[in-house]
């Protein structure tokens, strides 16, 4: 793997305008290591060492007038080399960030600096084990016993925007706040000594109260399995309650309706007996069946109903809303949990980083009945898609429009008319999560833009994607070139300029 160092980086800088952070870089980027063969850490989940800051980006084509702000995406991105094995999941946060002003656009990226980044760069090594790598039990006893989790918040997978912070999320830990727009990491947030549980990565807000509505699943053998908190619009965590589940799962994400909140009971569970005999520790188990939970908003966990479904994982949802006596949820449903997240780097050999063979998420919609108590489900379509999105100011309610990811290109669903049309970036280039950013003076709920990070194989460079939702088919508006590789994340946003 190329290092980049600080003289390679000064030499460009003329015509790119660029500007080496005034932030600690990591010693990773001065003294090389040994980066093992680990299909994780190659391709564009290659690591990047540097934390730059860049001016005066090239843009081809024209920004659009009305998009004054930052596109903000957060990701692993490993500090050194691991001990032994490494997952996908366990890459230190690194979020990047494009900043549009004036016509101009600028780009910045930084490690978020939570305790085990501090801990380990201090040492100039990885210092903790992976998921994938033998659990020593008497550690882990210790580890549980002493209410700390086995594994160190990374800080590495989603962002939120809410009371005036801009949060990096992880999947069973505190959020890290973050400032804006240099992406200097403030410390570990628990809203002021009120936050009692892990954080999910993918809280929902509801833009017509406010409100942040989040959730927190078990990974170890002790109820509460599941614990469900909401905190108004001024970060004031105001209601907490646990949900009995029958055994521990692995639950990503929910969902919110104006009325309710989804809870998705899939049968990737904690199997602590096999963990002791050597096994992973969790295990696909479809014979325990799949459910959806509804909870009215601010109701004891004991008031949930569940509507039982075909077993499948949902990592993400596209989004939920009520309709008469029904609830509607779309999202991307798995027919079992995906081999290239479960343990298994053989697969991602296999079928290639974020591929799922014959295991490939699709297009899907959950209709569950208030007066029956029945689920009817079926696909939207039949090819692979992840990373659903919708504008996020229709979040809870009914919505036409959302928008995935598929192959080398993005996917805008019509969910009304059944239909879908593609956006194709072309051979040997990789995109990810599309992020709707509304037109200011929009009228209609497509009236917009899908933006997202695009990397091109051969050329081996990244940059930003303009698209214009109105016309999802024609080339992109505008591509603002990025003079370093930004690696594969997970998820971002878009903050208006005036929260800049």
């Amino acid at each position: 793997m190329q290092k980049i160092s600080r003289r390679n980086f000064l030499s460009g800088s003329a015509t790119t305008g660029l500007l080496l952070s005034s932030g600690h870089l990591s010693l990773a980027a001065d003294e090389p290591k040994k980066w093992p063969d680990n299909p994780f850490l190659q391709g564009n989940w290659t690591p990047i060492h540097e934390e730059i800051t860049a001016e005066n980006l090239k843009i081809i084509g024209k920004l659009p007038a009305d998009l004054e702000g930052m596109f903000v995406r957060n990701g692993p991105n490993l500090q050194f080399p691991p001990k032994q094995n490494y997952h996908l999941f366990e890459g230190d946060g690194m979020i990047h960030g494009v900043r549009l002003r004036d016509g101009k656009a600028s780009y910045r990226n930084r490690w978020v600096r939570t305790a085990t980044w501090k801990e380990e760069n201090k040492a100039n090594q990885a210092l903790y084990s992976s998921i994938l790598d033998p659990i020593d039990f008497t550690i882990l006893a210790k580890q549980l016993l002493a209410g700390k989790s086995p594994f160190p918040n990374r800080a590495n997978t989603a962002l939120i925007w809410h009371h005036g912070k801009l949060l990096a999320l992880w999947e069973a830990g505190a959020p890290h706040e973050i400032k804006v727009p240099g992406l200097e990491t403030v410390g570990e947030y628990n809203f002021g000594g009120a936050l009692k549980h892990p954080f999910t990565a993918h809280p929902k807000i509801d833009p017509k109260t406010g409100e942040m509505l989040f959730h927190a699943y078990s990974a170890v053998p002790f109820q509460p399995f599941l614990v469900y908190s909401v905190a108004d619009r001024q970060g004031k965590i105001v209601h907490t309650t646990p949900i009995e589940l029958p055994r521990p799962v692995m639950m990503h994400d929910l969902a919110i309706t104006g009325n309710f909140t989804l809870f998705l009971d899939t049968p990737f569970v904690l199997d602590m007996p096999g963990a002791m005999r050597g096994e992973p520790p969790f295990k696909w188990e479809p014979k325990f069946g799949a459910r959806i939970g509804l909870l009215p908003r601010h109701a004891a966990g004991d008031k949930i109903r569940w509507f039982e479904i075909e077993p499948c994982f949902v990592f993400h949802v596209f989004n939920a809303f009520e309709d008469g006596d029904e609830v509607n949820l779309y999202g991307c449903r798995y027919p079992s949990f995906p081999d290239f997240v479960n343990l298994n780097p053989q697969s991602v050999k296999d079928q290639g980083a974020g591929g799922a063979g014959d295991n490939e998420p699709i297009a899907y919609r959950w209709q569950l009945n208030l007066k029956t108590g029945k689920a009817t489900e079926g696909a939207l379509d039949d090819f692979g898609c992840e990373f659903p999105r919708v504008d996020d100011r229709l979040a809870g309610a009914k919505t036409r429009y959302g928008y995935a990811a598929s192959g080398s290109g993005l996917v805008k669903f019509d969910f009304v008319k059944e239909r879908n049309e593609r956006h194709e970036f072309g051979k040997g280039r990789e995109t990810g999560e599309g992020v709707f950013v509304p037109r200011r003076d929009g009228k209609n709920e497509d009236d917009g833009y899908l933006i997202s990070f695009v990397y091109d194989k051969a050329e081996q460079r990244s940059e930003m994607a303009i698209i214009d939702c109105r016309d999802f088919k024609k080339a992109v508006i505008a591509r603002i070139l990025i003079p370093q590789r930004v690696p594969n994340g997970f998820h971002g946003m878009w903050l208006d300029d005036d929260a800049l």
